[in-house]
């Protein structure tokens, strides 16, 4: 895929469903140098829905690793 469409599905793919928030605003926050869960659950308040962060936890450190391995 190109990156323009990596964008797109970055942002209809929710890493948070219960607070709604996008793969796209995670990526976005770990450039902006939010690299570490708690930091990232402070900005968006994914970990605080009705899951506690059973759903999301786990992808968002899939995404700093993933951040990580890039570098």
């Amino acid at each position: 895929m190109d990156d323009k469409t990596n964008e797109i599905m970055d942002k209809m793919t929710k890493v948070c469903t219960c607070k709604s928030i996008s793969k796209y605003k995670i990526k976005k926050l770990i450039n902006e140098g939010y690299d570490d869960l708690s930091s990232i659950q402070e900005q968006t308040g994914a970990g605080t829905g009705a899951c506690k962060g059973r759903y999301c936890t786990e992808r968002i450190l899939e995404l700093i690793d993933e951040h990580w391995s890039l570098d």
